[in-house]
């Protein structure tokens, strides 16, 4: 099967599945043996093209051309292969642990919930084959609208007043802000495509490159970038496997992705870090860092604290890129899939945790890991990934990231990294220390709405949280294809060969192609 083939396969299969699983709606085992099936076939065609990449291939493919000179056309560049690897790896897990977790709380809706999810899959593979803006803007815009109705799923006012927030700042951001910035992009530079090196190079001064990353960084709402952030947070009223979905496979990682495409393929790092005119992001993405590491500190509902959680570590890769350094932009695209991987793991365990006994704040934590040790202790990798301590997959892009800042003498970047990796430190650690240390609370006993007499959640809930903890390690034990993916990104051009740069520094593992 050609690999252009394997390209629309990836775009096809979920939105088939969106349509045949409403005709099992009465049968929910066949309409989760669907999603199942459905979400291992991706897999596996995201799997052969991962191959083909690493093996140097760049498949491409032209739908149609709406007016000449814009089409809508597909092409598989290294950063788009990590994210679509990554959304097209979590879907299966999700799609496990959401059998446990829909049925385990006897939620409302359950077939309109996998019809919206394949379809919102399905967007994120557009999103990541993207060849140009007007492509990516288009499965942009579907993935804010299928995923709305997973956020107001529960139907109450709690989750209408948040699908609105949702719904007014990704589609206002986009309309108001992005649409102009590609529009303009166009009219200024005559093209649209992801170019290696970028396509500003002596067609945009300084001046109007600032302006336009600053429309693009803004107007990209779902990298949560301050003061663009709200609808994060408000959306956790949302059921647990929606939160993963937004913060690991799809929504959030869409939005840190185009910005570091938009970064690299369309400014070009050479050309950006020569102007300074994107010099303000770094301060940008900083301040998001720590602010809303500030904010996650004071947070006692666990759903709202890794909310914030995310909203920090998103600015982690912008300021990655930010940094506008070959290396700490390797850094950026590890940090996608380091983050994806760890934050559905604690998403994961934030749900077992209400499934089983109910628990939403972290004061009701206290002794958990006694009754839940499988949910906890994959709640301390995912914590101790997000501080970005080995032998976890945060490490990895921090690394990166510091490096790259020291070497280019940004020690703005250096004193954000370290001050935010503390207050991550602030706000994990006390969490684990207490449910494994501590006693339990004997007042818990007195809240109506805690269950006492309780183990772990249902076991598909405990399969997907354990296999997403097992890929917290795995990834830093063997980061090989990820670090090829990532340094192909920056590679102006050298062919890829079957031989993976050796990469500098790399602290455990290696590359996986010798």
């Amino acid at each position: 099967m050609t690999s252009q083939t394997l390209i629309i396969l990836a775009l096809v299969l979920p939105a088939l599945t969106v349509l045949v699983i409403p005709l099992f709606h009465r049968q929910p085992n066949l309409r989760e043996t669907i999603t199942i099936t459905s979400s291992g076939l991706l897999f596996l065609t995201i799997l052969i093209l991962l191959i083909r990449v690493l093996d140097g291939e760049r498949p491409s493919i032209e739908l149609i051309r709406v007016v000449p000179d814009l089409p809508i056309s597909f092409a598989i560049e290294p950063l788009g292969m990590i994210f679509a690897a990554v959304a097209g790896t979590l879907w299966i897990v999700n799609s496990i642990y959401s059998i446990g977790y829909m049925r385990g709380n006897n939620e409302p809706r359950q077939t309109q919930f996998y019809m919206c999810f394949a379809l919102a899959i399905s967007a994120t593979m557009g999103i990541a084959f993207a060849d140009n803006l007007f492509t990516l803007f288009l499965f942009y815009e579907v993935l804010t609208l299928s995923t709305y109705p997973l956020v107001t799923h529960k139907g109450n006012a709690e989750a209408k007043a948040g699908g609105r927030k949702y719904l007014i700042i990704l589609l206002g951001t986009s309309t108001v802000l992005l649409l102009p910035a590609i529009i303009w992009t166009w009219f200024l530079t005559g093209s649209m495509t992801f170019t290696i090196g970028g396509i500003m190079a002596g067609k945009v001064d300084g001046l109007t490159l600032g302006l336009l990353l600053a429309l693009y960084v803004f107007g990209i709402g779902k990298a949560a970038v301050m003061p663009m952030h709200g609808w994060l947070p408000a959306a956790m009223v949302a059921p647990t496997p929606v939160s993963a979905l937004l913060h690991a496979v799809a929504v959030v990682k869409a939005g840190v992705f185009t910005v570091v495409k938009v970064i690299v393929y369309i400014f070009g790092i050479d050309y950006l870090a020569d102007t300074g005119a994107g010099d303000w992001l770094l301060y940008i993405a900083g301040f998001t860092i720590l602010m809303a590491s500030v904010i996650a500190l004071r947070q006692d509902n666990l759903k709202r604290r890794l909310a914030f959680s995310t909203v920090s570590q998103l600015s982690y890769v912008v300021l990655a890129v930010a940094i506008l350094s070959p290396i700490s932009a390797i850094g950026a695209a590890m940090h996608i899939a380091a983050h994806a991987v760890s934050k559905i793991t604690l998403f994961f365990a934030a749900g077992s945790l209400y499934t089983a006994a109910h628990i939403t704040k972290i004061s009701q934590m206290r002794g958990i890991g006694r009754k839940m040790p499988w949910t906890m202790t994959a709640f301390a990798i995912g914590g101790i990934s997000m501080i970005g301590l080995p032998p976890t997959a945060g490490f990895l892009g921090k690394w990166f990231m510091l490096q790259g800042a020291m070497e280019g003498g940004k020690w703005v970047a250096v004193g954000i990294i370290i001050i935010s990796t503390i207050l991550n430190a602030g706000y994990f650690l006390p969490v684990i220390v207490s449910a494994f240390l501590r006693p339990v609370d004997p007042n818990a006993s007195k809240d109506k709405d805690i269950v006492t007499d309780h183990g772990e959640a249902p076991l598909g809930i405990v399969i997907a949280l354990t296999l997403t903890a097992a890929g917290t390690i795995a990834l830093f034990l063997f980061p090989g294809p990820l670090y090829e993916l990532a340094s192909a990104m920056v590679d102006m051009g050298t062919e890829v060969t079957n031989v993976a740069p050796e990469p500098p520094a790399l602290p455990v593992g290696g590359n996986s192609h010798e």
